[in-house]
C-alpha cells in the first residue's frame, strides 16, 4: 500500500511542477485509451494458446510528451498446467492487471511514435483441469504476482497501435506467466488545442 500511496504522490508533485496553461500546451492533457487485441503466452508447452485481451487506461501528460497513467487490462488466454510434476492441457483462464505506467512520445506531430513502461499487480486467473477422476476436477487457485510491462507503438489522432511485453515471475503452477500483447485502440480526448 505504501507504494502505491508513493506512485499517486509522485504523480501529483509532477503534475503540479509541471502544469502548463492551455495556452501553453499543443495537447490536452487528460485522455482514456481503450485497446483490444490479442495476448500470446510465453514459456510452456503447446497447450498454451492466444487468447483476447481489453484494456482501459486513463492518463495525464505531466509534461508535452510524458504523461503517466494507470492501465488495468483483462487478458483471457489458455497455458498449461503443472501439478505434481504432471503437465495438464490448457485451460483458459482470466489475468488481470493494474499497473501505473509512463509513456515517452519522440515528437508533438501528428504521428507520434511512443515507449513506455509500467509496474503493478497481476492477478493470475483460476481454472479447474481435469484429474484422472473426471468427477473431482483439481482448482489451480488464483495467485497474485508483481510484474513490469514494457510496451512501444505509436499514436495518428485518436488512432493507437502497440506492442507489449509483460514481465511476470513464476507461480505455484506455471513457470512462466508472462505474455505479448498485440493492442489496437482509441484514445478519447487528449487532442490538440484549436490554436
Amino acid at each position: 500500500m505504501k507504494n502505491i500511496s508513493l506512485i499517486f504522490a509522485i504523480f501529483f508533485v509532477a503534475t503540479a511542477a509541471t502544469a502548463q496553461t492551455e495556452n501553453q500546451r499543443i495537447f490536452k492533457p487528460f485522455k482514456v485509451d481503450v485497446s483490444t487485441g490479442f495476448a500470446l503466452p510465453l514459456g510452456g508447452s503447446g497447450s498454451s494458446k492466444v487468447g483476447f485481451l481489453f484494456v482501459v487506461e486513463p492518463k495525464y501528460a505531466v509534461a508535452e510528451q510524458f504523461s503517466i497513467g494507470l492501465r488495468l487490462e483483462v487478458a483471457a488466454m489458455a497455458r498449461g498446467t503443472v501439478i505434481g510434476g504432471t503437465e495438464f492441457e490448457g485451460q483458459v483462464q482470466g489475468n488481470g492487471s493494474y499497473l501505473a505506467t509512463g509513456d515517452y512520445y519522440f515528437n508533438n506531430n501528428k504521428f507520434r511514435p511512443f515507449i513506455g513502461a509500467g509496474a503493478g499487480l497481476y492477478t493470475i486467473g483460476s481454472v479447474d483441469v481435469n484429474s484422472a477422476n473426471p468427477s473431482d476436477p483439481i482448482n489451480v487457485p488464483t495467485e497474485n504476482k508483481f510484474g513490469f510491462m514494457f510496451r512501444g507503438g505509436f499514436e495518428a489522432g485518436h488512432f493507437r497501435l502497440g506492442i507489449e511485453y509483460n514481465a511476470i515471475g513464476k507461480s505455484q503452477y506455471s513457470e512462466n506467466n508472462s505474455y505479448i500483447g498485440f493492442k489496437i485502440g482509441a484514445c478519447i480526448g487528449g487532442g490538440r488545442y484549436k490554436k
